[in-house]
């Protein structure tokens, strides 16, 4: 669950973020999110219990090319939050902060002579 002040704007957000995600409906009543990967992305409000923003566990998602995953991200407002860093190799992982303050993991190659479309 990713708690956001605004539930709308946020799956239109993360929609375009991960643009391999599918907006399904589950429940009843209906209830809107995202399967990604098998994984259930849900947006919910944030209340006065749990907020929005760096105050939690942070999902990370292994992807195939850092550079272009982290610069997807930051062209739709994400902002750098913590790394970039350096593990193994040319393995990278940093957080990124969504437009209402919660962080996203990333984690992949990056660099060398590793060519990736966007």
């Amino acid at each position: 669950m990713v708690h956001v002040a605004d539930v709308e704007a946020a799956l239109g957000w993360y929609a375009r973020a991960f643009p391999e995600a599918e907006r399904v409906s589950i429940g009843t009543p209906a209830f809107e999110c995202l399967s990604l990967f098998g994984v259930l992305l849900e947006i919910v409000p944030a209340d006065e219990k749990v907020g929005a923003g760096a105050s939690g566990s942070i999902v990370y998602w292994n992807v195939e090319c850092f550079d272009a995953a982290l610069g997807h991200l930051q062209s739709l407002g994400a902002t750098l939050y913590r790394g970039p860093m350096r593990l193994e190799g040319e393995e990278h992982m940093c957080q990124v902060r969504d437009p209402w303050g919660n962080c996203i993991g990333l984690r992949g190659l990056s660099g060398g002579r590793r060519q990736c479309a966007p």
